[in-house]
């Protein structure tokens, strides 16, 4: 089974060669994995027939309990041969319907089949969880496959509204999962449908969070908006996702859950009544459209409204009609949107008034489409009729309520009947008035797949007692009646017969009267899905719009003063409430006296601040409390959180002053004096309540510290350096978040600083190029580099030359080229003893970022751009790269990372042990390292040259003055 999974998405992976090597035909390639998976699914048909299943489990995480599980049951089966048997024929389908020329085809192969992958996982997942992950991926490859013409304005609205309301749904959805799982004690499904959990109250929230995403999942109302507007998407796609796979994983988790939880309270009511509605609304809607394509779109929404009120009515025989009505669905409704491609390729239109005499010029097609409509109507010999049958039988068999949802389905029958009608007829047959429209051949191979589908409903008439004992194996899983149904296409004369030839006659009427039926349909339509989807987005955007206005007022001191002041509001409401300090020990102020003077230091420094006018003297402070709290880590015997916290501060206090270049000296806020009186007690009173919180949780501690069991497990592997050991191999993935928000975060900025790149103006003039901010009053200098990417002759720096005399100093490049490499060295040192001694990857990447930043400091922009060529960007990306590859790769044996590690030793070294903590290491060392030079080179050299070019033009200005006559500004 996994093999099989595994196939549809390294092929898919592939498809871009194929699609640029084969064209079209790659779909014939790219068809293998799900025709091998039919194949497979056949071979155990006899196993899932018998109520036997075949299981595979993988045991991911064990001291977690997580594991993966796949089972293939009866459901499973029926539904892996629809999502694999039609999803072949669709693949080959697509190999004739679209040209070699197509554009991003090969895009829209390798998401179809990764579809089809993520749809098989789904079907088999035997685990809440793992369900949950494939739900999604088959809702991002349908938002991707719907928006495939995302040129077109229509086809992109249509994907993130079939994204917003499945996401949403599924949101819920997954909610309810862990409802239910926690009050099952597991999240395996066999599990909970052989011992479900009680119906409390929590597990009634659960079950209807669930049906939540069911709902949103097969388009049933109130969520049916989305599907019409996905036939957007090319005809394979509506086919496929809309008519056997996708819209059927809603259908399939009901009536998965339905043997544990049909009587759970609420559930019955919800999935009659929405599915009742939707199946007459959607049969309603489509008698007045001209649309074939969204006429099939508003019948499927119809049938998946029956399919799941039959598959959550919660018996024996509402459970058997409900399998055979899914594969006759598949059956009749997937070859019908294979067949309006068709018809859309070949006369290049889908509006039933224009065509005409279609069936007489495309005799092959229309006999295809006559088979396919004829199940959908449910008439005999076709499936669609047996599976008709055995859900009226199964209905009249039932109580109350299933008798009144009699009453609904012969209604929604006959609308069915009523737009099967009207779809053969205003697809193929002559119109009074209306001229033949023009046609072009069509291929045997076009015409193949949906040929087979019909084909397959006409033999599976006759042959539906065929799979009796296959869908009995899941029906059997409720009580069995006295007389239990078994499926065959004559039951001999009977209510239900009645009831299917008064819905055929009823469905003959509306056709017959389609004229006035339209007319009456329009004049009593009711506001459209769409349209108060369309208008409750119009209203959250504005609502959003007044709220972001009230809040957002642009003044960050607002900002903070709201943040702390709600801050404090909770936590002085728990403190008074609760009085958690009572029994607890007094406070210790310190360990040693010196802490309480660093301590009081520190505190002085942070309280000058809120006095100071001048944003150097502001930075300075805030540096130095920086300085005081590592310090303290000093004191208290961390040092490697004292050497991370000293280049923290360093790098920061660096970043503040480059940016301090281009602000004013003062703060030039203009506050009022109550305000500037407010804001002293209320940051005050924040940091007490913060102390006096964090005091109150350190005393309330009633477990072991988990310090010394991390202790204790790095003891174990030899290692000394706790903290480092936490970050790279107990807590790696935490590390690798962190890493990931960190580049993030500097790329914005940097993207912010660069986003403006043209309204810096024109390239400065030929006589002032080459001069830099520091020497604009010096002759232009000769062998100066028009970029980043050179420097002049070499000195002590390699491009020191390029600073005026009066801003150089030799001293300082003497100094930062002695230093520079130490520096370097000391920063791989410190990567590499991270094990056994302070240091680590990430104050690692922070030395030898201090050391490109003294380069730039000592020798400017163009010494920057000579200590590091290359882009910053490159560092990142690798550094990311590196940790999350090394990230998954210890995930294959359920570890974090502790996945591989060599140990060796060197003459001159000694033992050693290098392993995949290492490499991480090396990761986040390269990202660090990346981050850091970006920031500077978008702080420091970018704003050199705007400095540059501004000082420039204006020595020019002064020059060009008396020569013009001008005055001289």
């Amino acid at each position: 089974m996994t093999a099989l999974i595994a196939a549809h998405f390294v092929l898919a992976a592939f498809a871009r060669p194929l699609v640029r090597r084969l064209g079209a035909r790659a779909f014939l390639v790219l068809a293998l994995p799900p025709g091998a998976t039919t194949c497979w699914a056949f071979t155990r048909w006899e196993t899932a027939a018998s109520g036997s299943s075949v299981n595979w489990s993988w045991a991911w995480m064990p001291d977690y309990g997580v594991s993966v599980d796949l089972r293939l049951d009866a459901l499973a089966e029926l539904m892996v041969l629809l999502a694999s048997g039609v999803g072949t024929l669709v693949l080959l389908y697509c190999a004739s319907y679209f040209s070699d020329t197509t554009p991003r085809l090969a895009g829209f192969a390798g998401n179809l089949l990764a579809f089809a992958g993520a749809m098989l996982a789904l079907v088999l997942s035997d685990d809440l969880i793992s369900l949950y992950v494939f739900w999604e991926l088959t809702t991002v490859f349908s938002y991707l496959l719907i928006g495939y013409d995302s040129e077109q304005r229509h086809s992109r609205r249509s994907a993130l509204q079939a994204l917003t309301v499945t996401t949403l749904g599924g949101l819920a959805m997954l909610i309810g999962f862990l409802i239910v799982g926690q009050a099952a004690g597991t999240y395996r499904i066999s599990a909970i449908l052989a011992d479900p959990p009680p119906a409390t109250t929590a597990v009634e929230a659960g079950v209807l969070l669930i049906l939540c995403g069911a709902l949103s999942k097969s388009a049933v109302w109130p969520f049916s908006l989305w599907l019409p507007n996905a036939m957007a998407a090319p005809t394979p796609v509506s086919a496929y996702l809309h008519a056997a796979a996708m819209v059927k994983a809603g259908v399939y988790l009901v009536a998965r859950l339905a043997p544990a939880f049909a009587d759970v309270p609420g559930w019955r009511p919800v999935v009659m009544v929405l599915g009742a509605a939707t199946m007459l609304l959607g049969g309603w809607r489509a008698l007045r459209l001209h649309d074939l394509k969204i006429v099939l779109a508003y019948g499927t929404v119809s049938q998946l409204g029956f399919l799941t009120l039959l598959a959550g009515v919660g018996n024996r025989d509402a459970a058997l009609a409900a399998a055979v009505m899914i594969l006759g669905h598949a059956l009749f409704k997937a070859p019908l949107f294979l067949v309006t491609g068709i018809v859309d390729h070949a006369a290049g239109t889908r509006d039933l008034r224009k065509l005409s005499g279609v069936g007489r010029a495309l005799p092959q097609v229309c006999a295809v489409a006559v088979l396919a409509a004829l199940s959908m109507a449910a008439l005999p010999p076709m499936l669609g009729f047996a599976a008709k049958e055995s859900a009226f039988e199964a209905l009249l068999l039932g109580d109350a309520a299933d008798r009144w949802a009699l009453g609904i389905t012969v209604a929604g029958s006959a609308l069915t009947v009523a737009y099967t009608a009207r779809f053969i007829w205003g697809g193929f047959l002559r119109k009074p008035g209306v001229a033949d429209t023009p046609v072009h051949r069509v291929g045997p191979a076009f015409l193949a797949a949906p040929a087979v589908l019909a084909l397959c409903g006409l033999v599976l008439g006759p042959g539906v007692g065929w799979t009796d004992r296959l869908l009995s194996a899941y029906a059997d899983a409720f009580p069995a009646p006295a007389h239990p149904y078994h499926l065959a296409l004559w039951h001999g004369w009977g209510t239900a017969l009645l009831l299917s030839v008064v819905a055929t006659l009823g469905g003959a009427v509306l056709f017959a009267a389609r004229a006035p039926v339209a007319r009456l349909s329009r004049r009593i339509a009711w506001p459209t899905a769409d349209g108060v989807f369309g208008q409750l987005l119009l209203g959250l955007e504005r609502l959003s719009l007044q709220a972001t206005g009230f809040v957002q007022r642009g003044s960050l001191s607002v900002y903070l003063a709201t943040t702390l002041l709600v801050m404090l509001a909770g936590q002085l409401a728990v403190l008074i409430a609760d009085r958690p300090w009572q029994g607890a020990p007094p406070p210790r102020l310190w360990d040693v006296p010196l802490q309480g003077a660093v301590a009081a230091l520190t505190c002085a420094a942070a309280l000058l601040c809120l006095t100071v006018r001048r944003r150097m003297k502001a930075v300075v402070l805030a540096g130095l409390t920086g300085y005081g709290t590592a310090l303290l880590f000093v004191v208290q015997g961390g040092p490697d959180l004292a050497l991370t916290q000293f280049c923290v501060e360093t790098v920061s206090m660096i970043v503040f002053v480059l940016v301090l270049r281009r602000m004013p000296v003062h703060f030039q806020e203009s506050v009022s004096t109550w305000r500037r009186a407010v804001r002293i007690p209320v940051a005050l009173a924040a940091a007490a309540t913060l102390g006096v919180v964090v005091w109150v949780a350190a005393a309330a501690r009633t477990a072991a510290p988990a310090g010394a069991a991390m202790v204790e497990e790095t003891a174990h592997h030899g290692l000394k350096d706790v903290v480092a050991t936490i970050l790279v191999d107990l807590r790696a993935w935490d590390t690798m978040g962190e890493s990931a928000v960190l580049a993030a975060a500097a790329i914005g900025v940097t993207s912010l600083i660069y986003l403006h790149r043209r309204a810096e103006g024109t390239a400065a003039p030929a006589e002032v190029r080459g001069r830099t901010a520091w020497s604009v009053t010096a002759e232009p200098l000769t062998g100066v580099p028009q970029g980043d990417e050179g420097a002049p002759e070499r000195g002590w720096l390699a491009a020191g030359a390029t600073l005026a005399p009066e801003h150089r100093s030799v001293v300082f490049e003497v100094v930062t080229r002695l230093l520079f490499h130490p520096i370097l060295v000391l920063s791989v040192y410190l990567l590499f003893c991270a094990e056994n001694m302070p240091g680590g990857g990430f104050v690692g990447g922070l030395v030898a970022g201090l050391a490109l930043i003294t380069r730039y400091l000592a020798g400017g922009r163009f010494e920057l751009a000579e200590a590091a060529p290359l882009q910053p960007g490159l560092f990142t990306g690798l550094g990311l790269f590196v940790s999350t590859g090394v990230a998954v790769f210890g995930l294959y044996d359920g570890t974090v990372l502790h996945a591989w590690t060599y140990h060796g030793h060197w003459p001159l070294v000694g033992d050693f042990a290098f392993g995949t903590p290492v490499v991480f290491d090396c990761g986040v060392y390269l990202l660090v390292l990346g981050v850091v030079l970006d920031i500077v080179r978008a702080l420091g050299a970018k704003i050199d040259r705007q400095i540059e070019r501004a000082a420039a033009e204006k020595a020019l200005a002064r020059r060009a003055g008396p020569e013009t006559g001008e005055a001289a500004p």
